[in-house]
């Protein structure tokens, strides 16, 4: 979430700006909900997407992806574009969000991978049978003052949500985090950890499920290095900032370490 060039309209409505060939997406506020780079669809624009990519770090080839949010479909089209072994179900409360989508940031239609769905998120989520090896979860309103769902039974429901050895990725912004993490430890026990906070101060969070186990440095770091080739993404900063969070406070399981 930030605060690009442009103008937005009142606030209620979805609302679109543009500046130096990017184009927004709002609800009505000047919040930043989604961004797409017109000459490049697919390229994930805002540096919080691009963390929210760091489940491909441990889970690199997920069968099913879910995501609650669409917001400008960024997460959605890069998945549905990239991970062709993956099927991918996103969820939004709004049609109209999920009508310009599809207008006016590229979201391609559904097909037998792809399937956006309108729900209520709190609903779909506690329906939902358990089997997403990642969920990934941006949502917010038009204030953006803190995620629209931020309780201990909804991360519960996330963490049911997820098959074992599953990945939860959150996207927090706004208030004061602690209440947000001690609801995602409540849910998920020590198993989380926060990647650095962006330029925009966002924090992205991951949460394991399944035994405890420890990852190896090397692999860590090829498959880093992989994706900033394949995908460019900022993969090995990311590694950095694990290193750094493991040294401070992160224990994946009775006994074992974080080790980077």
């Amino acid at each position: 979430m930030n605060r690009p060039p442009g103008r937005a309209a009142a606030a209620g409505a979805v609302t679109l700006s543009e500046a130096d060939g990017v184009r927004y997406l709002h609800f009505g506020t000047e919040w930043v909900q989604g961004a797409m780079r017109l000459a490049q669809p697919f390229f994930l624009e805002l540096e919080y997407q691009q963390q929210m990519m760091a489940p491909l770090l441990f889970a690199p080839k997920p069968d099913q992806v879910v995501q609650l949010g669409l917001g400008a479909a960024a997460l959605t089209k890069f998945c549905h574009r990239h991970l062709r072994a993956s099927r991918v179900l996103a969820v939004d409360i709004d049609p109209a969000v999920i009508r310009v989508a599809r207008q006016w940031f590229a979201l391609p239609r559904d097909d037998a991978r792809l399937r956006v769905v309108q729900a209520d998120a709190a609903t779909f989520i506690r329906r939902i049978p358990a089997g997403a090896d990642w969920l990934q979860v941006d949502l917010y309103d038009a204030q953006a003052r803190g995620p629209v769902l931020d309780d201990v039974d909804f991360y519960r429901a996330c963490r049911a949500a997820l098959r074992e050895g599953g990945i939860g990725v959150f996207n927090l912004f706004g208030r004061s985090l602690r209440s947000s993490l001690a609801a995602i430890g409540a849910a998920f026990g020590a198993r989380w950890l926060r990647l650095p906070r962006t330029a925009a101060g966002n924090s992205v969070v991951l949460a394991f499920t399944g035994a405890p186990r420890p990852w190896d440095a090397d692999v860590l770091c090829l498959r880093a290095q992989a994706l900033e080739r394949r995908f460019g993404l900022p993969a090995l900063a990311w590694l950095g900032g694990l290193r750094t969070a493991a040294a401070r406070r992160l224990v994946l399981g009775a006994g074992s370490r974080f080790r980077l």
